[in-house]
């Protein structure tokens, strides 16, 4: 039985219905304001199939899903964590409430997901852990500080649990997406400072406008969608033995790759000359 969260658009919405035209008994849960949207796109209740509201940063939402799943087929077999929200911010424009709403969604609530699986994956001595992370998640750019953050966050304690379950066969995975072929860019949160910014005149401005269509323009070269890599997130589903961490896109496989070839002295700056030249500039 799967349970896959933030289900109303992208990735999640894709894998939801891969998982419907596989015939998987699975929980498909989004925000109660998007689960009309579900039913727009035919997700009704069946035999096999729900569709569950779920903001995974209440706790009560959680527990009401976990608990369904339990007394209705038995626990969850394989979580696939993969809401998530992304503040588009320099690090002084955050706030401590922003932080933390950043964290909530990407870490702390994936976290407290695994937490109520868990028990029932050991008395089964079976199980699966995939979690959406990002090519943000093993490395950064400005003003995604606080993105990357909640993805580092979330890939350090997936690759302890990858030790911790080994003995119980439950398999944990961090999916890395990279740019993906879609709008999602036009649904970053900003913080209210940045969103204020051109107003203030701010001496960030320039980050701001510098980085929007910069990550427009690589998300609309690439040629992977949200379908590509919700294939291959159902490719892990299946495979006997998925590896920790698996790069989805063809900038992901770049970077995993240059991280570990190349000396950190000459990746960064590497990265910092392929950044816009405005970003570049603001300090001068």
């Amino acid at each position: 039985m799967v349970l896959v969260t933030g289900c109303s658009s992208g990735i999640g919405l894709e894998l939801a219905k891969k998982l419907r035209a596989e015939n998987f008994r699975c929980i498909i849960t989004a925000r109660s304001s998007s689960l009309e949207s579900l039913r727009e796109n035919g997700f009704l209740d069946t035999d096999r199939l729900i569709v569950r509201p779920l903001d995974v940063t209440l706790a009560g939402e959680r527990e009401a899903v976990i608990e369904e799943a339990g007394w209705r087929w038995g626990g969850v077999d394989i979580l696939v964590n993969n809401a998530g929200i992304s503040y588009r911010s320099v690090v002084e424009h955050m706030t401590e409430e922003e932080e933390l709403h950043q964290l909530q969604t990407n870490y702390l609530a994936p976290m407290e997901l695994i937490r109520l699986v868990l028990p029932s994956m050991r008395r089964k001595n079976w199980g699966r852990l995939i979690n959406i992370s990002s090519v943000g998640g093993m490395m950064a750019m400005p003003t995604m500080s606080s993105y990357s953050a909640s993805k580092f966050a979330l890939e350090g304690a997936c690759e302890a649990l990858w030790y911790e379950l080994r003995p119980w066969n439950i398999q944990v995975s961090l999916i890395q997406p990279g740019f993906i072929h879609s709008d999602s860019f036009q649904h970053v949160i900003y913080s209210k400072r940045a969103s204020t910014c051109d107003i203030q005149q701010d001496e960030y401005c320039a980050y701001y406008s510098a980085m929007a269509p910069f990550v427009e323009k690589l998300m609309n070269a690439s040629k992977t969608t949200a379908a590509d890599v919700a294939s291959q997130v159902l490719r892990s589903i299946r495979a006997r033995a998925p590896s920790l961490r698996l790069p989805a896109t063809l900038d992901a496989k770049v970077f995993f790759w240059l991280r570990r070839m190349m000396p950190r002295y000459f990746y960064h700056r590497l990265l910092y000359w392929t950044l816009p030249i405005h970003v570049k500039r603001v300090s001068k």
